[in-house]
């Protein structure tokens, strides 16, 4: 498709503070999130990256601006028209939010069981293709607490997949995994994109590692957002902000050539 996956022009989101007034958590910014690229979202706690997210899948509402998918005005969008624009959203959640008691077939072949008229063999047909292309065949009969942290990120990437999304959000993905299984997980999810061709936005605080799936990186402070298109460019910096993001959680590792000259 031509044009960015996600625009968003001028958008204001504010929520009411319990002493009085308001907090501004996005202060009319505006960006782009290009089509078939990975955007890594960072920022401290509290600055709005999953508010951003929740936006882009209308579950909250801009108090001022407009946002667009793929050309489409989705700001005040609502009933039919809002469930068929979820429809074209994978989403992987912090936790994975895999169902307890159903086993890995039956969550990964619920969106197509919700979503489409598919017969069960089309369902077993497409699960399967999916559960061997992640490495999850011969696990199809276990629930999730018979997997590792891993295996249940795996199964909640498979089922984000079932419905051929266009678009990828990934809130935290790596949380409470070890630094071996973090770059499984990051190797994972750079093949997938490769292959699937989506356009994917990763909200994460592993900072920097992530860095190294960005095709562009959004740092959020303060209600305002800085957009860069490599860690290189994120250090070569003169925002006070920006380099105190630098100092506390990239230090030297990715200081380039551009910066050596």
């Amino acid at each position: 498709m031509n044009g960015p996956a996600i625009e968003f022009r001028e958008v204001l989101k504010v929520f009411p503070k319990r002493s009085g007034g308001v907090q501004t958590v996005l202060d009319k910014v505006s960006f782009s999130i290009p089509t078939g690229k990975t955007t890594v979202i960072a920022g401290g706690s509290g600055q709005g990256k999953s508010v951003t997210l929740k936006l882009i899948l209308c579950l909250m509402r801009a108090d001022a601006g407009r946002i667009f998918v793929h050309g489409q005005d989705v700001t005040d969008i609502e009933g039919k028209a809002l469930e068929d624009l979820r429809t074209r959203f994978g989403v992987l959640f912090q936790g994975a939010a895999l169902f307890d008691s159903l086993t890995v077939y039956e969550n990964v072949s619920l969106p197509l069981r919700e979503r489409t008229k598919k017969t069960e063999k089309e369902i077993g047909d497409q699960v399967g293709v999916t559960l061997e292309r992640l490495g999850l065949t011969g696990h199809e009969g276990k629930y999730p607490a018979q997997l590792s942290g891993g295996m249940r990120k795996r199964v909640g990437l498979a089922r984000a997949l079932q419905l051929k999304p266009e678009i990828l959000l990934f809130d935290e993905p790596t949380t409470g995994l070890d630094p071996v299984m973090t770059q499984d997980i990051y190797r994972l999810f750079a093949e997938t994109q490769a292959q699937e061709g989506f356009s994917s936005i990763i909200v994460s605080h592993d900072i920097p590692k992530i860095f190294s799936l960005a095709d562009q990186v959004i740092i959020l402070n303060e209600g305002k957002m800085d957009v860069f298109t490599s860690p290189e460019e994120i250090q070569l910096s003169r925002q006070e902000h920006i380099r105190e993001f630098v100092r506390t959680t990239m230090g030297e590792i990715y200081q380039s050539h551009l910066v050596e000259r």
